[in-house]
């Protein structure tokens, strides 16, 4: 069985509908809202084909379909060519743009003058005013794994814009892996003092949330919005009124020192020279979970004091001895297991790597 031109159409349909609503899609809303022209009998045929060849599947029996991991990749392969198409579009259109700015030039004149006539032959005072872009609110982020080494961030706003953006993870993103050590990062990141990989992330993504919603008219407005915010310290206060309207303790944000730490703090060095070579992102992971900082089973009770921060990062210099990572755990023997798991999936070499780009592509 193929994935055939119909197919195809039908899938699309069922993931940006899925993004925009967050809901699983059923037969009847692909034939209402659709431009496919197909009978709700018709398409259910052809998603269960769909579910057979992977690309959606069914949270549960009465449920409707959402994208499968295999789905969103050929998502985010369509997007990608359309983003080719939108680029190569883009350079014809760079001549017509500046033709537009010199029109609107002139029709800032134009206007002018008729306020200036309208006035005249009536006494009044006459204002024309540009239509103004209203403020959307964010509906929803969702995180998709497309493959091992890519994420795909989906940022939907209440008017149903979408923005996808395709971020990298060659390497971890930021130096800390754990609850606790994840929560500190980023407070610390709100403070003005995250590492350069979460910072880049965070300014994009926010800086697309704004352009979305209407507050900001372009990415270069966006990202001086964002780290004026940060800057200023209204970030970390929006973020300490979420924590008191959830019943939280606010001086925690202010003094770190608060939150629980791990009993067992170990650093593992380097044993040789070089540069760090690559970091299996989801192994650091399993390193976490290793530790007990993630569940191998529902049963399982999550240590949030554990895990692990990383002092060396992919591209960085390392001499013997240095600390490439601290480990943190309660447990000796789960230390020792997440050592060894640390020590096989960070790799040193002799000559330096091209640093990994955090964000692969924005697509439309």
């Amino acid at each position: 069985m193929e994935l055939d031109e119909r197919k195809m159409k039908i899938l699309k349909a069922i993931i940006s509908t899925y993004l925009e609503t967050g809901d699983p899609v059923g037969s009847r809303t692909i034939a209402k809202d659709s431009d496919l022209h197909l009978s709700s009998a018709t398409i259910r045929n052809e998603m269960a084909d769909l579910e057979e060849l992977g690309y959606i599947l069914q949270p549960h029996t009465s449920a409707g379909r959402i994208p499968s991991d295999l789905g969103y990749r050929y998502y985010v392969n369509c997007l990608m060519e359309e983003n080719d198409e939108i680029r190569t579009r883009e350079t014809e259109r760079e001549k017509e743009h500046q033709d537009l700015i010199n029109k609107m030039d002139r029709m800032e004149e134009v206007l002018k003058n008729v306020a200036d006539v309208l006035a005249a032959n009536t006494n009044y005072a006459t204002l024309i005013s540009a239509p103004q872009i209203k403020e959307s609110k964010l509906k929803f982020i969702q995180l998709s794994m497309v493959d091992s080494r890519r994420l795909l961030v989906v940022i939907v706003v209440g008017n149903d814009t979408v923005k996808n953006v395709l971020m990298n993870m060659d390497e971890p993103l930021g130096m800390a892996v754990g609850n606790i050590l994840e929560v500190k990062e980023a407070i610390d990141t709100l403070k003005g003092n995250g590492p350069d990989d979460f910072v880049e992330l965070i300014e994009t993504l926010a800086s697309h949330m704004l352009i979305l919603g209407g507050a900001a008219k372009d990415f270069d407005e966006g990202l001086m919005r964002v780290r004026e915010s940060i800057q200023s310290g209204k970030a970390l206060d929006k973020f300490k009124q979420f924590v008191a309207a959830q019943g939280g303790d606010t001086k925690y944000i202010d003094h770190l020192e608060l939150f629980e730490q791990a009993d067992i703090i170990e650093e593992i060095r380097s044993e040789q020279d070089g540069f760090v070579g690559s970091i299996d992102a989801q192994e650091m992971g399993i390193c976490s979970l290793i530790l007990g900082g993630g569940r191998e089973t529902k049963e399982s009770v999550i240590d949030p004091t554990v895990g692990l921060v990383f002092s060396k990062k992919v591209a960085d210099p390392v001499k013997k001895g240095d600390v490439l990572a601290t480990i943190y755990g309660n447990d000796e023997e789960k230390v020792k297991q997440a050592v060894l798991h640390f020590k096989e999936n960070y790799h040193i070499i002799e000559e330096k790597p091209t640093k990994p780009i955090m964000i692969r592509e924005v697509l439309s």
